[in-house]
């Protein structure tokens, strides 16, 4: 064949062809698979390898569509997914960029509820120390719920049925659809902190009728279920039918399996209160007649066997009379002693007057003041001699002395080491020479 009759690519064409190939001829696939080798850098990508028994190829998920995701990727976890083909050329490898994921065999809803139910579980946010014993007669009751539905109407009939004259405040809500999390979650906070301003809110029920999985996401999504953890009034999840279970169920205070059963749990009837307080009314007001009655017969028993009270009066006041008398002359007897007592201490105390040993005193006193004094004379006449012989000693061993003779001291610039022999300083180095009077500046010009 001739050389001008050859197609020649080079790398990069070939690359080109066969990418715009791939990429035209498989737009959007739908490819099942196992994940495997799955990592997550910091920029919030998806890379993994998709296999099967015979194959496999490399995939990733940005960040955009990792968001919408129900659950999370794992290794091991078999999928369904769709996705693009695409040729990275500067490695000339394949690999497929998925838009949507599902996992295979069930649902994603259904899987998110399930780990997110191990997750939640795990952090003890089901345990059942933290759940708050509902009040047995709430003040005012707040309802989170949709205004819209036949929920609300059920509960206000119930409520008012039992309890007709309770307050009830109603927190309007989407129980499905875009933002019914955020609206259900902002509604917990609104009833907390009307709760902290006026503490009249004691019980929250969290209610909605029956549906589907999907249906029900909103009750089955973290933010709303941290909600309700997070609830400092008790909180009854009344979601769907008695079958059906979502994450708020776990979480809440109490479940309850219907929305009406939420109404029964949260109010007494009213009826039954009032015939038990009737009954126990009527209970107290016997029980207070009968005491009256046998107190009323013990008093009467120890009314014929209690002594008349002035007989033992009049032997009182005798037993008084006689005290006062006793204790008078004893207190008399005891001022007489003491008075004796004083009387003589007094006389000892003129006897040892201390003036006398005053004087004795004081004349010794200045006997040792000159003393003193005198020893305090000499002792400094001795000191300021030996001072005067110790600062003369002092003085002859004074550079400055030995300078004023006419000797120096000669050291170098600018270390000031002393020069003691000629052969540490060089030929024209400055010199400094001390005198008694001040210093020169000098430079060697020889050395001997």
């Amino acid at each position: 064949m001739s050389r001008n009759l050859r197609k020649i690519y080079t790398v990069s064409e070939l690359t080109s062809e066969i990418k715009s190939l791939l990429e035209e001829s498989f737009p959007f696939v739908w490819i099942s698979g196992e994940i495997s080798n799955l990592s997550t850098p910091v920029s919030g990508h998806y890379y993994f390898t998709l296999k099967d028994e015979n194959a496999h190829i490399r995939a990733v998920m940005f960040r955009g569509q990792n968001r919408k995701l129900k659950f999370m990727l794992e290794d091991g976890l078999s999928i369904i997914g769709l996705g693009r083909i695409n040729l990275y050329a500067p490695r000339g490898t394949y690999q497929i960029i998925f838009e949507y994921i599902e996992p295979k065999g069930i649902g994603a809803l259904q899987l998110a509820f399930e780990k997110l139910k191990i997750r939640l579980s795990e952090e003890g946010l089901f345990d059942d120390k933290y759940k708050t014993p509902l009040p047995f007669l709430p003040n005012k009751i707040c309802v989170i719920t949709s205004p819209t539905g036949a929920v609300i109407h059920d509960i206000i009939d119930i409520i008012n049925r039992r309890f007709y004259n309770i307050s009830i405040e109603i927190i309007p809500v989407k129980v499905q659809g875009d933002g019914a999390i955020p609206e259900i979650v902002s509604a917990f906070d609104i009833v907390n902190k009307l709760a902290e301003s006026d503490g009249s809110a004691e019980v929250v029920i969290l209610a909605r009728g029956g549906g589907s999985i999907e249906d029900l996401a909103a009750f089955n999504s973290e933010e709303v279920a941290r909600a309700v953890f997070a609830s400092k009034i008790p909180v009854v999840s009344a979601i769907g039918h008695e079958t059906d279970y979502t994450i708020s169920d776990f979480v809440a205070d109490l479940r309850a399996p219907t929305p009406s059963a939420a109404a029964e749990l949260v109010v007494p009837l009213k009826n039954e209160l009032k015939n038990r307080c009737d009954e126990m009314f009527k209970n107290l007001i016997a029980r207070i007649y009968n005491n009256i009655e046998r107190l009323n017969s013990i008093l009467k028993e120890m009314n014929t066997r209690l002594v008349d009270p002035r007989k033992n009066i009049q032997d009182f006041r005798l037993r008084i009379d006689d005290y006062i008398n006793r204790l008078l002359k004893s207190i008399y007897n005891v001022i007489n002693r003491w008075r004796d007592q004083l009387m003589w201490m007094t006389k000892s105390l003129y006897a040892t007057s201390p003036y006398k040993h005053i004087d004795n005193l004081s004349v010794t006193l200045k006997r040792l003041n000159y003393n003193l004094l005198s020893y305090i004379d000499i002792y400094i006449q001795n000191r300021r001699s030996i001072t005067i012989v110790l600062a003369s000693r002092l003085n002859d061993l004074s550079p400055v002395a030995i300078l004023d003779r006419g000797y120096s001291i000669t050291r170098t610039i600018p270390d000031a080491v002393v020069v003691r022999d000629p052969k540490i300083v060089n030929l024209g180095q400055d010199l400094e020479v001390m005198l008694s009077k001040g210093s020169l500046i000098c430079r060697v010009e020889g050395k001997s």
